[in-house]
């Protein structure tokens, strides 16, 4: 479960580069407007990455990245739901932030249901992770 969880990050990580990044950049070039008047600057996605690298080859520290990114990123994503979803606009951008947050909610729900039902897996360290192979 946790390579599973590390490749969904790896995966949310290259969709949030393409539709904050690549996407808008083509469609402003597209439409003869300066390249960064769509771009939604986002860093999370190195974040993503990092934790995805630790997911497998848990570092010490693993455990407490996972809980801090994950409680994190669950408050971030459902406060701005609520604040979108009192007023919401619809449009080509909004919709694919919104189905993008929806997986990564999904995502963090996942990993962190998974920290809380195998809390050993998580701290037991590189070196006894190798031992189980």
């Amino acid at each position: 479960m946790s390579r599973f969880l590390a490749d969904f990050l790896f995966v949310l990580a290259a969709w949030t580069l393409v539709i904050k990044y690549a996407f808008p950049v083509a469609y402003a070039l597209n439409e003869g407007v300066p390249v960064l008047t769509y771009v939604m600057w986002d860093f999370w996605w190195v974040a993503h990455i990092w934790l995805g690298w630790a997911l497998i080859n848990r570092p010490r520290y693993t455990f407490a990245l996972a809980l801090l990114v994950s409680v994190a990123e669950i408050i971030i994503v459902v406060t701005k739901f609520a604040l979108f979803l009192a007023e919401p606009q619809w449009d080509m951008w909004t919709t694919n932030w919104f189905v993008n947050k929806c997986f990564v909610l999904a995502c963090f729900i996942l990993l962190l249901g998974y920290m809380v039902m195998n809390p050993v897996e998580f701290r037991r360290g590189t070196a006894a992770r190798l031992r189980t192979r």
